[in-house]
């Protein structure tokens, strides 16, 4: 059961696709209007809005518009005449969950809405998931709320409880080792050791022999046997990072341990059994490496049973002020100071490119609060070193990132100017503050029923 808002200015129309949804067990409420929809969302939690696209005086996409300002995580299912897919398909790329053309019938209705209810709570879940993985398992670094994130803890969620090997992909500095850490975390292996080793830092003659131990007197210097990571690792999580750094020779050997879930220590013949779950990491095109013969498909297909893209940050922009806070948090702790980042320098990091993704932006933030000589970070206070994104690409996207939509038109006149700039400081201001309004407006120096006011007139939200 979910709760549902029909929004169709045909009275009949409306009235006959609330019956069939009440009829399934859902909790109805009608709108003749965009306006009135409106009203609705901002009353009572709704977990669907299903809306006609041809309406007045608001349209239907203007209503979706709106929409996912002030409650993105509603999902908002459109209805169209025939012959209008168009606009249907322009509505899914404006946020839209997905569209039902006119006429419908109550089966296909009903599948529609359904899909839509359940997207609408895997999105609760995982707007929960940071905190709750932060709360009741202490891993402070899953920061992110942008859309593409959210995605990647989806699959997290659902393959962490299973035995599944994983490969993790994304650039480097994007985190994949605290997303492999996360998988063990909330796995059944949880009480179990958790290692890991970058094949890229150790020699590869070395790295067999501390993986898999050795027999005393395997090689010169081993003057007495000793047990591998693998075997530290029994009945817990194995995690290969630049696994791509690894020759033919030694994917050979580890597709045997992986496969048949037994070892050999160097300078012995008997295999000794080893419950392990693997899970690998890499920043190269592995596809690539595969077709090139630089990594065997063999072990490949092992280990890519699920396959995990962690995004580069210049995909998640709208988590560059919650990154930020994060980690001038942590400095303000170690060092026992009270710095903050302004809006403008936060502007400027949302204008950023971040070539080196995460790392480099906490290592920017760390830099600037260590040689700042007060205590805001203004715009002067990061030396930002690679590629800004165009003005086109940034003044907007950092206020709108993730799911918001700019006008399509430049304003014209001076109240329009106004108004988009303000607008823009304020969501940049909610992002920072992450939600709390009272830290908001003292951050902005207004008054918090000012800036409700403003807010109110704005039509913005309250979701960082």
């Amino acid at each position: 059961m979910a709760r549902i808002l029909v929004v169709d200015d045909q009275a009949n129309m409306r009235a006959s696709t609330a019956l069939m949804l009440n009829q399934a067990g859902h909790v109805v409420d009608q709108a003749a209007s965009g306006p009135q929809a409106i009203e609705a969302v901002q009353t009572k939690p709704i977990d669907v809005v299903l809306t006609d696209l041809r309406m007045s005086p608001m349209s239907g996409l203007e209503l979706l518009e709106k929409l996912k300002e002030l409650t993105p995580s509603t999902q908002v299912l459109v209805m169209t005449a025939y012959g209008s897919v168009e606009s249907a398909v322009t509505a899914m790329k404006m946020g839209a969950v997905d569209y039902i053309p006119k006429p419908f019938t109550e089966e296909e209705l009903l599948l529609k809405v359904e899909r839509a209810v359940e997207h609408r709570w895997l999105l609760s879940e995982m707007k929960a998931l940071s905190e709750d993985l932060r709360e009741r398992y202490g891993i402070e670094n899953i920061i992110g709320r942008a859309s593409s994130f959210k995605e990647l803890l989806a699959r997290v969620v659902k393959v962490a409880p299973t035995d599944t090997n994983v490969l993790i992909t994304g650039e480097s500095g994007t985190g994949k080792e605290i997303i492999a850490r996360a998988i063990h975390t909330i796995s059944q292996r949880s009480k179990r050791p958790f290692v890991s080793v970058n094949c890229a830092a150790i020699n590869e003659q070395i790295l067999e022999s501390e993986l898999f131990g050795h027999a005393r007197g395997a090689f010169t210097g081993a003057v007495s046997a000793r047990r591998g990571m693998f075997e530290e690792a029994d009945g817990g999580t194995f995690f290969f990072d630049e696994i791509a750094e690894t020759s033919f020779q030694f994917q050979a050997k580890l597709l045997r341990a992986i496969q048949e879930h037994e070892i050999r220590r160097v300078g012995e013949n008997v295999p000794l059994r080893v419950d392990v779950r693997v899970l690998a990491a890499t920043n190269v095109d592995i596809h690539k490496a595969v077709e090139e013969k630089e990594f065997r498909e063999d072990l490949y297909y092992r280990l890519n049973v699920v396959s995990l893209r962690v995004p580069p940050l210049r995909e998640r922009l709208s988590d560059v002020p919650l990154l930020a806070q994060h980690f001038l948090d942590r400095f303000n702790k170690r060092h026992r100071t009270r710095c903050r980042v302004s809006d403008e320098a936060v502007e400027k990091l949302m204008g950023y490119d971040f070539p080196g993704n995460v790392r480099e932006l906490e290592n920017l933030v760390e830099q600037a609060a260590a040689l700042s000589d007060g205590d805001v970070l203004g715009p002067e206070d990061f030396n930002l070193t690679g590629r800004m994104r165009s003005v086109a690409d940034s003044s907007l996207d950092a206020a709108f990132a993730e799911g918001d939509s700019p006008d399509q038109d430049e304003p014209s006149t001076l109240a329009e100017i106004v108004a988009r700039a303000e607008k823009r400081a304020i969501k940049l201001a909610i992002a920072r503050n992450d939600g709390r309004l009272e830290a908001t407006a003292r951050s902005l120096g207004i008054s918090h029923t000012t800036l409700w006011r403003r807010m109110r007139k704005l039509g913005l939200s309250s979701e960082p």
